[in-house]
């Protein structure tokens, strides 16, 4: 069994004080996929920098105090690659990739966006990037008899059953139409080829969100977006037994605004 957990920790440092050591300990899960890290190692803690029983990888933004991603896997694993050979986004905490025994995992913090602003054509560009690098690393795994799993937040939900209020939502980025596309040619055979398994897993559901805002009283209402995605080479997908999102029970014990991802695989 291979199980995988992902989440955007909404700020390492942050999470670390409000809960995140205590889950980190109790998790069951072989691979951590953390998002927006928002710290360089040196600054971290070192129950959350190196913890006993984890081989880790951060791979910190050049801009201080944004995004970065981070690897966490109980086996060493056999190579780790930061970033997908972009000029512009290898230095900018978004991608790490490890491999492990027949499968590569990645963290993947894809670029929120935001309508009429350069967010959003940053957004774009990386979009644009980030499949061609899809579709190589298939191509490649493939060819290595490897599966691939690239988990983290998406930024994009891709469905109307991925969001609570979609309506209000189709000329907001993360649920326009053109990044919804976008996401579909990620998820169809004749173009990246891969699967979104917990979506596989939960076909006619709405839902389960896995990001509720700190405004209001979203987390109370269930509010939320799907944004945190397990997507999965298909023969990989097929293997997943179980899906779920490990939502807190109350607002007060969040330690991040997001929540954690987990899928269990059967090698």
């Amino acid at each position: 069994m291979l199980t995988v957990t992902s989440v955007n920790v909404n700020g390492l440092r942050a999470a670390a004080k409000k809960g995140f050591v205590e889950w980190l300990a109790d998790t069951s899960a072989d691979v951590l996929c953390l998002q927006e890290v928002r710290a360089e190692a040196k600054q971290l803690p070192d129950e959350v920098r190196a913890p006993e029983g984890w081989h880790v990888t951060h791979a910190p933004a050049a801009a201080k105090g944004r995004a970065g991603v981070s690897l966490y896997t109980r086996r060493e694993p056999d190579a780790v690659r930061v970033g997908f050979g972009s000029a512009e986004f290898d230095t900018a905490g978004r991608y790490v990739e490890a491999d492990l025994p027949g499968v590569t995992v990645a963290s993947l913090y894809l670029p929120s966006g935001e309508v009429g602003t350069d967010r959003q054509d940053e957004k774009v560009r990386f979009m644009d990037e980030f499949l061609a690098h899809l579709k190589d690393l298939r191509r490649r795994a493939a060819a290595d008899g490897r599966e691939v799993l690239v988990c983290g937040d998406w930024n994009i939900a891709h469905q109307q059953a991925d969001l609570k209020n979609w309506r209000a939502n189709q000329k907001n980025s993360g649920f326009l139409p053109e990044e919804r596309e976008w996401l579909t040619q990620v998820l169809t055979p004749e173009g990246g080829g891969y699967v979104d398994v917990v979506r596989a897993l939960h076909p006619d559901v709405t839902g389960p969100y896995t990001w509720w805002s700190y405004r209001g009283r979203a987390f109370d209402n269930d509010s939320g977006w799907r944004i945190d995605l397990h997507v999965a080479t298909p023969r990989l997908a097929d293997k997943a037994l179980k899906g779920f999102v490990e939502r807190a029970a109350t607002h007060e014990e969040r330690w991040s605004d997001h929540a954690p991802v987990t899928v269990v695989y059967d090698l």
